[in-house]
């Protein structure tokens, strides 16, 4: 089969390799989370290189996915498809086979790459990257990136959150997320910024490894933040400076814990697949406020549809093209992303209110279900609340809260909650758990609560 490498100038990412390695050199790149050198510029350079040649197989455009987890191959098997001109796909480790095949078949994907094998399937869309998100039918689908609009999204997160050439980044979060993707991987390709990869998400293995590997920026979600928080002997970190925390609301039960602990601040990031970073919390200030995002970010533009509370508009260089396999120009196309996000605007900045597909529709009456679980946090006890919606015949759909804390009895809580909320808005049953399930990327899913939740009433009247 005739050889098709691609030109580093064809690339925005490829040529900003370039530049990178030129500067480098034999510069260590990725540590393992014990300090240990894993890999060198250079030394992914020739992995690469090497990579290339056995792609040769597939045809150009064709879709690839990468099943890779947080390992160190991750820059270099990402550079040799980008020189075959194939269409990276990252893919998550803890996906179950059936919803692996799903997304593949979505995607049309002719290989899928992990770390010791690979498997074919048949050739997809134009671009130079695709994203996997789930879509409103639940099915999953994805979204379309050229390099110039990955490149665009590092230069605006650098440059927003002051990440520069000496610093380390620290990889604990997915990599196949957008997330570590957009501030762990670019950011080395790009800025030659070195990064220490971990697969270990045991706190005293992540604090541990922070110390080793003397990493100075930690992108993480809100329940590592919690989590370290709350241990009680734990090494000092003198070289961290920045905490960064995406991919879930930053409560201010969990941050603030932390925050006493080591002494840094944690800084929200409010960013979605399509278009990454959105908005960033810069300030210095210890004090926290649920729901709080910032301000836009360096080369984002935001439009406010509907006053001071509603969906927005983003505008950048770095939005995607459009979804794979069916676009969806009302949301995303021609470099604008509407959220599904309800914002809120304040003189601090922007605070996430809500879903617009969270809002739960009780007899013609719509209830965010944030304001129920703001009050139900006010309850001695509780560490954390989810509210969602069931079906109800009578009204359409009802409330039902999801609570992790300690021992709490129903009709202590119904009589708090009897106190503070509207009679319509009181959730019509409290399901007390001891730790509300998240997924590998730290979200909880309203819709995967409810699904456990009507499980768990079918069983007991059967």
């Amino acid at each position: 089969m005739t050889e098709h490498p691609i030109h580093p100038v064809d690339n925005a990412l490829l040529a900003a390799w370039q530049r990178t390695l030129a500067l480098k050199g034999s510069a260590p790149a990725v540590f393992s989370g014990r300090g240990a050198v894993l890999r060198r510029f250079d030394e992914i350079e020739a992995e690469s290189a090497e990579l290339a040649r056995s792609f040769g197989g597939l045809e150009p455009n064709s879709v690839v996915g990468m099943q890779l987890g947080n390992s160190e191959r991750w820059p270099a098997v990402l550079l040799a498809l980008w020189r075959r001109r194939l269409i990276p796909l990252p893919l998550g480790c803890q996906m179950q086979p059936t919803e692996l095949q799903l997304a593949l078949s979505t995607c049309h994907a002719a290989a899928l790459l992990t770390v010791e094998a690979g498997a074919a399937h048949s050739p997809g869309p134009k671009g130079d990257f695709l994203k996997l998100t789930s879509g409103t039918t639940c099915l999953p689908r994805a979204i379309r990136f050229r390099a110039r609009q990955l490149l665009a999204d590092c230069e605006n997160i650098c440059a927003t959150m002051g990440i520069t050439r000496d610093d380390i980044n620290y990889g604990v979060i997915p990599i196949s997320h957008s997330y570590g993707f957009s501030n762990l991987i670019t950011p080395l390709l790009v800025y030659g910024i070195p990064l220490a990869v971990s697969e270990d998400r045991i706190p005293m293995a992540i604090l541990e490894g922070l110390a080793r590997t003397g990493a100075t920026v930690f992108p993480a979600t809100p329940v590592f933040f919690q989590k370290l928080g709350e241990m009680e002997k734990t090494p000092k970190l003198p070289k961290l400076r920045l905490c960064i925390s995406a991919g879930a609301p930053l409560l201010r039960a969990g941050a603030e814990p932390f925050t006493a602990k080591f002494g840094l601040k944690i800084h929200t990031f409010y960013g979605a697949s399509e278009c990454g970073g959105i908005a960033y919390e810069a300030g210095e200030d210890l004090t926290y406020e649920d729901g709080c995002v910032g301000t836009p970010m360096r080369g984002v533009r935001i439009t406010h549809n509907s006053g001071a509370i509603g969906a927005i508009s983003v505008r950048s260089a770095a939005v995607g093209d459009g979804y794979f396999p069916e676009s969806d120009e009302a949301t995303l196309g021609k470099g604008r992303f509407v959220p599904g996000d309800l914002i809120r605007k304040t003189e601090r900045g922007m605070f996430v209110t809500g879903r617009v597909s969270e809002v739960i529709n009780v007899a013609g009456r719509k209830l965010n279900p944030l304001e129920v679980e703001a009050r139900l946090a006010e309850f001695p006890g509780v560490r954390q609340a989810v509210v969602f919606g069931v079906r109800s015949e009578l009204r359409g759909e009802e409330p039902v809260a999801c609570i992790a804390g300690g021992r709490i009895e129903r009709e202590a809580i119904m009589r708090h909650c009897r106190e503070c909320l509207s009679s319509w808005q009181i959730p019509r049953d409290f399901w007390i758990v001891d730790e509300i399930p998240a997924n590998e990327r730290g979200k909880i899913s309203r819709r995967a609560l409810a699904d456990s939740y009507n499980a768990r009433i079918e069983s007991k009247t059967r």
